[in-house]
């Protein structure tokens, strides 16, 4: 019962034992804690009477020979990538199954699953994807060429990014959990080996939060 950060602080608990999500939405968007207070009565009846539907969401996993995250090294929204504490961008090479994608210089990058393609990825532009989707969202934050844009890459690939920059330290978060990494250090994202389980009620489908969280193709002409 919170917010959506609630619910992904949620998740770093469940892990991979398969232990289904609900989400009442405390808080003020809610794209995962989707149950607002007028229907969690409605929701509870639903499921003692058992009509709902186990949806399986997919995290993004991460790697580092420093193993920076430990055993918490997944996410449900994003891996984030962002300079520490200096106006100065940063460069982050991005590669996809061993080949060369293209060199970041940004303020940033966003490595988004389905799932959180509503989030951060979302506020910089990216694509709103569905979220049993079997996609990676590459999204940077404010870059230097306009010719860079969102990616999306299906999601049984490698991703391999190494950053550099004037200050040598960098910012590296998943989703609210946050460490430092020095200059040329290789992360690896793939597709975690274990999904999420969130209980999804016939009333509260992806599309119809769309539509009242973010009044998706509202028109006050209509």
């Amino acid at each position: 019962m919170g917010g959506d950060g609630t619910f992904l602080e949620s998740a770093i608990f469940v892990k991979d034992s398969g232990t289904p999500l609900i989400g009442l939405n405390s808080g003020r968007l809610g794209f995962l804690a989707d149950i607002s207070r007028h229907e969690i009565e409605t929701a509870i009846n639903d499921l003692f009477a058992g009509n709902y539907q186990i949806e399986k969401r997919v995290l993004l996993s991460l790697q580092t020979e420093q193993n920076h995250f430990g055993k918490l090294n997944f996410a449900l929204n994003e891996l984030t990538l962002h300079k520490k504490d200096s106006s100065s961008m940063i460069t982050i090479h991005a590669y996809v199954n061993g080949d060369y994608l293209n060199s970041y210089w940004a303020d940033g990058l966003i490595v988004a699953t389905p799932t959180g393609s509503t989030a951060y990825s979302l506020s910089v532009g990216g694509p709103i994807v569905s979220p049993l989707a079997s996609n990676f969202i590459i999204a940077p934050i404010a870059p230097h060429n306009l010719t860079v844009r969102p990616m999306i890459l299906p999601n049984d690939c490698e991703i391999k990014l190494v950053v550099e920059g004037r200050n040598h330290e960098y910012l590296a978060s998943l989703d609210s959990r946050s460490v430092f990494i020095a200059d040329n250090t290789e992360l690896y994202i793939r597709k975690a080996d274990f999904s999420l389980n969130l209980v999804k009620f016939p009333n509260n489908t992806f599309f119809k939060t769309l539509r009242n969280k973010l009044m998706w193709g509202a028109d006050k002409r209509n």
